[in-house]
């Protein structure tokens, strides 16, 4: 049974599911909540509400969806001395996040050469399945890629020094171990750094379309009419063969230790074990490698558009806005049951959005609140948002991390024909450049639920606070 405490928020009681250690919150409208039932997001939410020593309350996200044993738009918490750490609670696309550039053009600059532009980041950027690109970095720069994180790749004078403070942990995890890491995963991380990839992965020129908060809107650098450029991707392959391999082990050791979880997929071990810590040196790596792929995705969309209207980036003003991890586990302190607690706060699908004055906010953004970036389906708008301190005490200071899916991507492609989407973005005047055009369909605006409800919710459910709303003029897909 679901019961209602308001209009934006849900709760599913620990006697809904035998072993459940704390309720499911849902932050949602009843739309939203509604839709969550066609599939087993709920399911997988009691399910992972079973864990042992999760704290507090198991939490989904309005863009909550299924996933690999854990509801994309999912949190959890456990704690970080006794607790357990779980890969498939953190997911294969390791540090999947959003970074936001802004510019000084407006429409009227680029709408004579939007098309030029499209063509220059297409061809700067590689994107789609198996996308490569040639930096002529060596394994050992790779290997301080991993370590070090967007601050290495600064000083090999990929972007501009000042973006490091505009990125969620300076753009670097300590505590990273390549040994940790198998020589698979080493070995498909060194072509894939600075491309974009395929599924969700996406690069849109878009404009502010509106400022909801003005004071905000300053702060972070927007007003209406700026032209932005939203780069959404991961840790490619590397990062999905570390979770590949740490499914195996955690596997081996449950087995072995006579454990067995709530759902097959939901592997665990407990902190401090030679398993789990091999694991969060390992995440660690694919953490600093997401990071410094979009760092080297910024400096190519920079350099493309130097091409294009034949300035720099700097007379361009292309700041570096923010970027936000999804897809992570972070050791974190919160208050639970009125004492601050260490906790390891698993984030799949989810995005951090710390409220005003938290010490772990960049100090240009400290008074103001984290910002956070929500980007919606292909062709719809997207949002930039700001951490309230309600997060901070509700939801271990936590946000929706985009529009979250309603169909299958399977689904998507029978049902959607590729031909409706693409005359939907050419209808909206939207330039798309895709590498493969059948399977456009997985990512058409109506596999998604609607970017202006999940946003809605998070805004009503008093989590984060709406700056802007941003949409479309030029898509890049896989």
């Amino acid at each position: 049974m679901i019961n209602k405490i308001n209009d934006f928020l849900w709760e599913i009681g620990t006697g809904e599911r035998e072993g459940m250690n704390v309720p499911v919150r849902i932050y949602a409208n009843e739309h939203i909540i509604n839709t969550m039932q066609r599939d087993r997001t709920l399911r997988q939410a009691m399910n992972a509400a079973a864990l042992p020593t999760i704290v507090k309350n198991m939490l989904v996200m309005p863009d909550g969806h299924e996933g690999y044993g854990f509801p994309v738009g999912g949190v959890a918490a456990f704690d970080a001395d006794e607790g357990i750490v779980s890969p498939g609670v953190v997911g294969f696309d390791i540090n999947c996040g959003v970074r936001l550039i802004k510019s000084n053009l407006s429409v009227k600059d680029i709408a004579p050469r939007l098309g030029q532009v499209m063509d220059s980041v297409f061809k700067n950027v590689p994107s789609g399945v198996g996308s490569r690109i040639n930096l002529g970095l060596t394994q050992e720069d790779m290997d301080r890629v991993s370590l070090e994180g967007v601050p290495y790749v600064v000083g090999k004078g990929y972007g501009f020094k000042e973006d490091v403070q505009r990125i969620e942990e300076g753009g670097m995890l300590e505590g990273a171990d390549i040994d940790a890491v198998s020589p698979m995963a080493r070995k498909r991380a060194l072509h894939e750094l600075g491309t974009l990839g395929a599924g969700n992965h996406f690069l849109e020129i878009q404009k502010v379309e509106r400022v909801f908060d003005q004071g905000l809107a300053k702060a972070f650098g927007l007003e209406e009419g700026m032209i932005t450029v939203m780069i959404h991707s991961g840790s490619r392959g590397y990062g999905h063969q570390i979770c590949s391999d740490y499914l195996r082990t955690f596997a081996e050791y449950q087995t072995k230790n006579k454990i067995v979880p709530p759902d097959p997929e939901l592997v665990y071990a407990y902190a401090g074990t030679k398993e789990a810590d091999g694991y969060l040196k390992a995440m660690k790596t694919a953490v600093n490698f997401a990071f410094s792929n979009r760092q080297i995705m910024t400096d190519s969309v920079r350099k493309s558009f130097a091409e294009v209207f034949g300035k720099s980036p700097d007379a361009l003003d292309m700041q570096l806005v923010y970027d936000v991890a999804h897809n992570i586990v972070k050791p974190e302190e919160h208050l639970v049951d009125g004492r601050r607690m260490r906790l390891h706060v698993h984030r799949k699908g989810a995005t951090r959005a710390f409220g005003p004055n938290s010490p772990d906010v960049p100090k240009i953004y400290r008074q103001y609140g984290q910002p956070v970036i929500i980007p919606g389906s292909m062709g719809s708008a997207s949002y930039v948002l700001a951490g309230r301190s309600e997060a901070m005490e509700e939801t271990f200071g936590s946000s929706c991390h985009g529009s979250g899916r309603v169909m299958s991507r399977h689904q998507a492609i029978r049902e959607i024909p590729a031909s409706r989407t693409l005359g939907d973005l050419k209808s909206k005047g939207i330039e798309i450049r895709v590498r493969n055009k059948k399977l456009i369909s997985e990512e058409a605006e109506w596999a998604y639920k609607s970017v202006d409800d999940v946003v809605g919710s998070i805004e009503g459910g008093k989590i984060s606070n709406i700056v802007a709303r941003l949409v479309p003029l030029g898509v890049t897909k896989g």
